[in-house]
């Protein structure tokens, strides 16, 4: 348990804080998993964009690694790309 006035602070924000970053992730993943159940490829490239989007604010915002980001999108080009 925090005992003084700043850990108190400091424990509230991080329970604000996580929730936004479970917020953003899991849109994230449901727009991933959306774009891959799509059967029609050019509409899956039209939305690649915004996901692509996504997945760097959450590396932006160090959700997730740069590395993992940049993992993420190449996986998820090559099997877009796979289907076409």
């Amino acid at each position: 348990m925090a005992n003084t006035k700043n850990a108190k602070k400091a424990a509230r924000k991080a329970v604000k804080r996580r929730l936004y970053n479970r917020y953003h992730a899991k849109t994230t993943r449901n727009a991933i998993k959306t774009i891959l159940n799509l059967e029609d490829n050019g509409e899956q490239k039209e939305k690649l964009a915004n996901v692509i989007s996504l997945i760097d604010k959450l590396a932006k915002r160090n959700i997730i690694h740069k590395n993992k980001a940049a993992n993420i999108k190449s996986k998820l080009m090559k099997k877009i790309l796979k289907a076409a």
